[in-house]
C-alpha cells in the first residue's frame, strides 16, 4: 500500500458500524492492507441449508431407508451424499 491507512473509527455498537460500511464512503480498502491479508480457516462453519419439499415414489423412498439402514445413517443425509456424490461426477 502506498499510502498511509486511515485510522478506523470506535464504533458504540455494531449497528453503528453496519452503517459505517454501507455508507458510500466507506472503502475498506481505505482502512486495512489487503496486500498484508491471510487466509483463515473456519472449522466449526456450518454451511446454511434450506428445507425443501421432495415427492419420491414409496417404493424409491423404501429403497433409500433400506441402503441408509444397512449403513447405519439416516436417509436424509444418504441422499444429500448421494446427490453431492453426483455433482462431483459432473
Amino acid at each position: 500500500m502506498s499510502k498511509q491507512a486511515k485510522l478506523l473509527p470506535k464504533f458504540k455498537s455494531e449497528a453503528e458500524e453496519r452503517a459505517f460500511w454501507e455508507s458510500k464512503g466507506s472503502d475498506s480498502a481505505e482502512y486495512l492492507d489487503w496486500a498484508k491479508a491471510q487466509r483463515v480457516v473456519l472449522p466449526n462453519l456450518k454451511p446454511s441449508t434450506k428445507t425443501i419439499s421432495l415427492r419420491l415414489p414409496q417404493h424409491l423412498l423404501d429403497s433409500i431407508k433400506v441402503a441408509a439402514n444397512a449403513r447405519d445413517v439416516p436417509y436424509q443425509s444418504l441422499i444429500k451424499v448421494w446427490l453431492q456424490e453426483k455433482i462431483k461426477q459432473h
